[in-house]
């Protein structure tokens, strides 16, 4: 009988590594639905004020728990234990348009984003209007060895897009779970998308970006964009398109879905969501629709996407996409989607149900004219107010 043993497990381990059964795989666990929240046992804590119409907050993910805001005429601040610095982390706004200083400009320093290795290679990439218009990215090293700081020189850049009009600029830069920069861009602004940008596959207005930024000099298509795997007429750096102002948008840290927030024309703001497994090359519809609704009279073709959620202007006319609450502070608004309108300082909370229908419910009535909301390392909330001020959002 032993020598019987011997021989199996001599020919379980001698036989190629491809014809042994594989283990499953352990699936992802699927969070469990959010229960509707009660509003009552919360509230937004001010931690910093004085700031010049704050308009994004995010974190470099390195362990320090800094928070780093951008000014709209383009300096970034930091935030340290809630203090804000009296200096500029770093100040682009000789770079910046002159117009970010207008009432209500849509012009200025629009988005920030670390490398998921900054911690490593220091690397950093904005978003900005310059003194032409222009949509910009670019790139940022830290200095070298111990000298903190920005290393001004290592200015890199990496796009820039024309913009006809002075609104509708888009604005978010972030990095999916993929490892990919993803970039918004609007349609080109005037009212009613005159160049029909967000139908127009060959311009990258209109569109949601998706950019390789790990080659040197510049950027690569990632080999997987819509514009060359699925015979779709896009431009290569196409992710998304038919979208009017993606002003934010951000990825559920959880299950990677994709939360886009386009603001509207006359009648509807909505919130696109797209799977963590899309393709990609999805068309959300913008000029022939606003939200669900016809728009221009134009043909509203079957690849059309037509929103998750949407209101009227009953309750807003300019959204402000949030994020989905994955923070440890407040657990039971795990899974929570937040998001606000600039007009009405709504704040709303959404969330799928058991079935997998939308829910959605007024979270905060605010007087704030809310530019951006902001997420820590950890996944606590910020909302940021143009008047300048940032909240958070804590246990009442």
């Amino acid at each position: 009988m032993a020598s019987i043993m011997v021989a199996l497990l001599l020919a379980l381990f001698l036989l190629p590594a491809g014809a042994q059964e594989a283990l499953p795989e352990t699936p992802t666990p699927v969070p469990p639905p959010p229960t509707r929240p009660d509003p009552t046992r919360y509230r937004w804590h001010p931690i910093a004020s004085g700031l010049y119409r704050p308009i994004y907050l995010t974190h470099a993910g390195d362990g320090s728990d800094r928070l780093f805001v951008l000014e709209q005429n383009g300096r970034i601040r930091l935030l340290v234990d809630d203090v804000l610095q009296p200096e500029p982390w770093l100040d682009l706004t000789a770079l910046v348009s002159r117009d970010s200083m207008r009432q209500f400009s849509e012009r200025g320093l629009l988005g920030l984003a670390f490398h998921p290795e900054f911690e490593e290679n220091g690397r950093f990439f904005v978003h900005y209007s310059d003194h032409g218009g222009n949509s910009v990215l670019e790139r940022y090293s830290l200095r070298p060895g111990d000298s903190p700081g920005v290393d001004t020189g290592s200015r890199l850049p990496i796009l820039k897009v024309e913009q006809p009009y002075s609104n509708h600029n888009g604005g978010q830069i972030e990095f999916g779970p993929d490892g990919y920069l993803y970039m918004g861009l609007g349609d080109g602004g005037s009212a009613g998308d005159p160049l029909n940008s967000g139908q127009n596959p060959a311009t990258l207005l209109g569109t949601i970006l998706r950019l390789d930024v790990d080659v040197e000099g510049g950027y690569g298509i990632p080999p997987d964009n819509p514009g060359l795997t699925r015979n779709l007429l896009l431009s290569n750096q196409i992710w998304a398109w038919g979208l009017r102002n993606p002003w934010r948008f951000s990825f559920d840290r959880v299950t990677g879905e994709l939360y886009i927030a386009d603001v509207g024309q006359n009648r509807l703001e909505e919130i696109n969501v797209q799977p963590a497994d899309s393709p990609g090359g999805i068309n959300y519809g913008w000029r022939p629709m606003e939200g669900s609704l016809p728009y221009s009279g134009e043909a509203i073709t079957a690849d059309m996407q037509t929103p998750a959620l949407e209101y009227g202007r009953a309750d807003g006319c300019s959204i402000t996409g949030g994020y989905v609450y994955r923070g440890f502070a407040l657990p039971e608004l795990q899974g929570l989607y937040f998001y606000g309108d600039w007009c009405s300082g709504n704040v709303w909370a959404a969330w799928r149900d058991a079935a997998g229908d939308w829910q959605n419910m007024l979270f905060a009535d605010t007087v704030m004219q809310i530019t951006s909301f902001g997420e820590d390392e950890d996944g606590e909330l910020y909302v940021l107010d143009y008047a300048g001020v940032i909240y958070r959002l804590v246990r009442a």
